[in-house]
């Protein structure tokens, strides 16, 4: 399953360095088993989104250990992906760009033919062939409907997709400069947010494997991580619960509701997902999604 990482500091630029690379669980161990892309997305100082990005594993990336260590942003948008039907190219990794904002996704979303003929044409903002970037248009759209509230947009894109589309996860993460939002839906795969308005001081973590981290990255800075899995052993990791809309502003006040309160209408599980289902392996804290229940669609377009 791809990897989501999110990170903002509010109106403080920091480095992710810790989160990226020297964790204990780092998006660049992650990347070991998700090795068909890699992509950091960050914002200038004037506000301007910086994203790049390889179709290539994060572990055997030069430029992306680079742009780990020296990167600074008030928000970090990172994803390793684990193609689940799409090709391995550049147009397909993720984080994507729209209207001046960014997005990540993990997950599989089918029936692309009838989310393209809603989209209309907001197809056009879309480059590559992943359900990823098809999700993001919507979510474009449907914020300009609602005068640039991304909660709103996020709110209306997710209901429609849970109305109309076979769905095995949504999880999503997006970004401006100074704000982040994030979605687990359903219960399919875990997300997890860590809120470090206590600092504590430097980040000085140990595994459960027993290796050790300490990193004076963020020591000083409070901040709100979002992440696929739990990056270190601390006890502050909690799960976003299914449904929920996760919004994050510039004084890092984390708010939460529920905005999908029903199970997909069209429901899919590990066994509708054909050669796909190896790119879906459920990360810890999730439940898992196999046996009977039901159905929706037909195998797999796009995919992330």
């Amino acid at each position: 399953m791809c990897r989501l990482f999110g990170l903002t500091a509010g109106h403080t630029r920091v480095r992710a360095t810790f989160w990226l690379l020297d964790a204990p669980d780092s998006l660049t161990t992650q990347s070991r088993a998700n090795p068909d892309g890699t992509g950091l997305g960050t914002f200038d100082e004037r506000g301007r989104p910086v994203v790049e990005k390889q179709a290539l594993a994060a572990y055997d990336d030069a430029d992306f250990t680079g742009e780990a260590r020296d990167r600074t942003s008030a928000t970090f948008l990172a994803h390793v992906r684990h193609s689940s039907g799409a090709a391995v190219r550049l147009e397909n990794t993720h984080p994507f760009e729209m209207e001046g904002r960014l997005f990540a996704h993990n997950g599989v979303v089918e029936g692309m033919d009838v989310l393209e003929s809603h989209l209309g044409d907001d197809l056009g903002r879309v480059r590559g062939e992943t359900d990823s970037e098809r999700l993001f248009a919507l979510v474009t759209r449907e914020t300009a409907a609602a005068h640039g509230d991304v909660g709103q947009g996020l709110t209306a894109a997710l209901r429609w997709v849970a109305a109309e589309l076979p769905v095995y996860a949504v999880n999503v993460v997006l970004t401006t400069p100074h704000r982040l939002w994030a979605v687990r839906y359903p219960a399919t795969h875990a997300l997890w947010v860590l809120e470090r308005h206590e600092t504590r001081g430097r980040l000085d973590h140990r595994s459960s494997a027993g290796t050790r981290v300490v990193s004076h990255d963020l020591s000083d800075a409070a901040s709100v991580v979002v992440a696929s899995e739990r990056l270190d052993d601390d006890d502050r990791w909690r799960l976003v619960e299914p449904g929920v809309l996760l919004a994050v502003d510039e004084r890092l006040e984390v708010t939460e509701r529920l905005v999908v309160d029903s199970e997909p209408r069209h429901s899919l599980n590990l066994d509708d997902l054909g050669a796909a289902a190896a790119s879906q392996s459920p990360t810890g804290g999730a439940a898992p999604t196999g046996g009977a229940a039901p159905t929706g669609g037909a195998a797999p377009t796009g995919g992330v």
